[in-house]
C-alpha cells in the first residue's frame, strides 16, 4: 500500500504543478492625476467706512474709520494685499486718497483728503504696491482653504485730518487688489 499511497500523492503533486505552472499574470498600471491651479478670492465684500460728520473747521481733525474684509485663497497660497483709492480723485499707491462730492460733482469741485492704514494705531499706512511676490506697503498672508471657515481677515483703516471743505457728502471707493 506504501507503493501505490507514494503513486497516488505523487499524481496529485504532479497535476498541482502542472495547474499553478499554467497560471500566468500580465500587468500593466496607470495613474490617476489632477492638476489644482492657486486661487484667491475676497469672500466677505468689506462694508463702506463711515468718518461720521462734524462742522468745517480751520483747525486740524481726526475723523476716523475702519472696515474689514476677508480673504480666502487656496491652502498654503502666499497672497498680498494692496489698497488702491480711486486714481479718479487723486488716490495714489501711497496710500492717500480724497473723496468727491458725491451729488454736486459739476459745482464743488473740493476733494476731501484721507490715508488708509493697516493697525489701528493709524501709524501704518496702507497702499498699493503690493506684488505677487511682496507685500510692499500692504499687507500679507497665507491661504488657508477656499471653505469659508478658512477665510484669512483684514482690518483697513481711513482718517481724514482736514475737513475745511465745501459742506457736502463726499465720497471715495477703494479697491482691494489680492495679488498672488
Amino acid at each position: 500500500m506504501n507503493k501505490q499511497l507514494i503513486a497516488k500523492l505523487a499524481l496529485l503533486t504532479l497535476a498541482a504543478g502542472a495547474s499553478t505552472a499554467h497560471a500566468d499574470l500580465v500587468t500593466s498600471s496607470f495613474k490617476v492625476k489632477i492638476a489644482i491651479t492657486k486661487t484667491c478670492a475676497v469672500t466677505t465684500a468689506a462694508p463702506d467706512i463711515d468718518l461720521g460728520g462734524a462742522a468745517a473747521t480751520a483747525t486740524a481733525v481726526n475723523m476716523n474709520g475702519l472696515t474689514t474684509f476677508k480673504v480666502n485663497c487656496s491652502k498654503s497660497t502666499p497672497f498680498y494685499i494692496g489698497l488702491a483709492p480711486s486714481a479718479g480723485n487723486g488716490g495714489t499707491a501711497n496710500g492717500t486718497g480724497a473723496m468727491a462730492s458725491v451729488a454736486n460733482v459739476a459745482t464743488n469741485t473740493d476733494k476731501v483728503p484721507y490715508t488708509l492704514y493697516s493697525d489701528a494705531a493709524m501709524s501704518t499706512v496702507w497702499g498699493n504696491t503690493a506684488t505677487t511676490s511682496s507685500a510692499g506697503n500692504g499687507k500679507s498672508g497665507s491661504g488657508l482653504g477656499m471653505a469659508s471657515a478658512n477665510a484669512v481677515s483684514f482690518t483697513a483703516y481711513a482718517k481724514a485730518t482736514n475737513i475745511d471743505f465745501t459742506p457736502d457728502n463726499y465720497i471715495d471707493t477703494v479697491t482691494v487688489n489680492v495679488n498672488y
